[in-house]
């Protein structure tokens, strides 16, 4: 195959998500020429961004601060909303508890000292922010968002996130190659940038710069790489976001020296309708996110994780991981009348399995009818006897029974039962490259490589075995800011 001319420019970002958009957007206000390269067509633009919910978790005094940025919508006016302040030492604790206290230091620190900064950034170049009504609760008369739950998100969720940057974007004259494999980074002599090698439908191209942004995700995408890096198993699971994640950023680095880092036996695995798609699996149509409510059982008719451990923003991450070791690699969860009315709009997207009793559950489930049972038995009479609150950790947990559940357990006594089969889905894996907090790619021997830059997915150190909701894009947004900050900056000798 032939190689066209090479083209030149200031700064490449290789991909077109979230992270990538903030990237060359933020290159751009410096000044510099950027070239966006997706290899996606134009049709899938987005990468795993356009198939998220578009939630961004970020620190914040108290609600008057964040009002000058969000807009008001229908039945949320904000005489009737009430937003518990997030600060940023609780931000900080929230992800190094859900991570086990693996996450680099550093890396958390500047996502937590960045995150409303980039916000209030992003709202000047595009993005609208409106509440996020999947997280509040009413209580009083009034809208609620506890502490630690998601108030807000780009308007249309991920892919409206996408539409908005999209537009800021060709409003601003900068050029994206669609369809446009990254195959190599080129080095020079002394081991600094000088390009990248690309595949397109024309034939391949060289595309020389000095400063090279890696934003085109994880392996998530990858079969061969899950079943590598994250074990037995994972090139099986469902693939929530897009098809064309499959860890080319990773390789090219990795080629010229780059040093690995983070959990890359780790991932996003969260709970999703087992009759969801193998790949592109959507999430405004496949999540199944209110398991707090109910119980999950294998199909040996048995619990194996407590589903109220905590709000499922803090385990959705992770409980996938668990369905994926179940037998069959499924489960089921199972509500009764009590709690059906809390479920998310997104279980309107599939008929689940309604029982009147029990033994009619099992018997629609294929699940031995006394198993079933027994473990009804047992965790009707296990629970305990505080109020049901489902907009707070209620303390509603049960006693004596294995595993616990240790919140909004509610005893399933008040048929018909609904039944919805799910599995697990892998939205992006947390190993990736090092970098340091101005988001230059380390190598072997930790110092930068000369012209090259990662944010998003492929930084490794952020997430281990699990990761607070809105996280990821939240990542994505700072070390995309960042990079393209230093990248325009390097190239113009500062």
């Amino acid at each position: 195959m032939e190689t066209a001319k090479a083209l030149e420019t200031d700064v490449v970002v290789v991909g077109a998500g979230n992270a990538a958009s903030v990237a060359a957007l933020a290159a751009h206000d410096l000044g510099a020429k950027v070239l966006l390269l997706e290899r996606a067509p134009k049709e899938r633009r987005g990468g795993n961004s356009a198939f998220s919910g578009g939630l961004f978790r970020f620190a914040f005094p108290d609600f008057e601060q964040i009002k000058s940025i969000v807009k008001e919508t229908a039945g949320a006016e904000f005489k009737n909303v009430e937003v518990e302040p997030y600060p940023k030492d609780r931000f900080y604790g929230d992800l190094m508890r859900v991570t086990e206290g693996l996450a680099d230091p550093v890396l958390t620190e500047l996502l937590v000292e960045r995150s409303q900064d980039v916000v209030t950034w992003m709202a000047q170049h595009g993005v609208v922010w409106e509440l996020h009504m999947s997280h509040c609760a009413r209580v009083k008369g009034k809208l609620v968002w506890r502490t630690g739950t998601i108030p807000v998100a780009a308007r249309e969720g991920g892919k409206g996130l996408m539409e908005m940057h999209f537009a800021t974007v060709e409003k601003r004259g900068l050029e994206v190659i669609y369809s446009a494999r990254a195959l190599e980074l080129l080095v020079d002599q002394s081991g600094a940038i000088e390009g990248i090698l690309i595949a397109t439908p024309a034939g391949r191209q060289k595309i020389m710069t000095k400063a090279m942004i890696l934003a085109c995700g994880g392996f998530e995408a990858n079969p061969e790489m899950r079943a590598r890096y994250l074990g037995q198993n994972w090139d099986l699971v469902k693939v929530r976001g897009t098809r064309y994640n499959t860890g080319d950023g990773i390789r090219m680095a990795l080629d010229v020296g780059a040093l690995p880092f983070g959990h890359w036996s780790g991932c996003h695995a969260s709970v999703i309708d087992a009759d969801g798609a193998n790949v592109e699996a959507a999430t405004d149509e496949s999540t199944r996110y209110s398991y707090p409510y109910g119980i999950m059982v294998n199909t040996q008719g048995e619990r194996f994780v407590d589903e109220g451990e905590d709000f499922q923003v803090y385990t959705y991450a992770k409980t996938g991981r668990t369905i994926l070791a179940q037998p069959g690699h499924i489960a089921y969860q199972v509500f009764d009348q009590k709690t059906v009315p809390l479920l998310r709009s997104q279980y309107l997207q599939s008929r689940p399995v309604v029982a009147n009793s029990v033994e009619q559950l099992a018997a629609d489930l294929g699940i031995d009818t006394n198993r079933l049972r027994r473990t009804f038995e047992e965790f009707n009479r296990s629970v305990n006897a505080a109020e049901f609150d489902f907009s707070r950790k209620d303390g509603k947990s049960t006693v004596g029974i294995h595993p616990p559940k240790s919140n909004w357990a509610a005893p399933l006594d008040s048929p018909p039962f609904h039944a919805y089969a799910v599995a697990c889905g892998i939205t992006f894996t947390y190993g990736g490259l090092r970098i340091d907090p101005k988001c230059r790619v380390l190598s072997s021997d930790e110092t930068p490589i000369p012209g090259l830059w990662a944010a998003g997915e492929l930084t490794g150190g952020f997430f281990y075995h699990n990761y607070p909701s809105g996280s990821g894009l939240m990542r994505g947004s700072i070390t995309g800011h960042t990079a393209g900050t230093e990248a325009a900056k390097y190239i113009r000798g500062q």
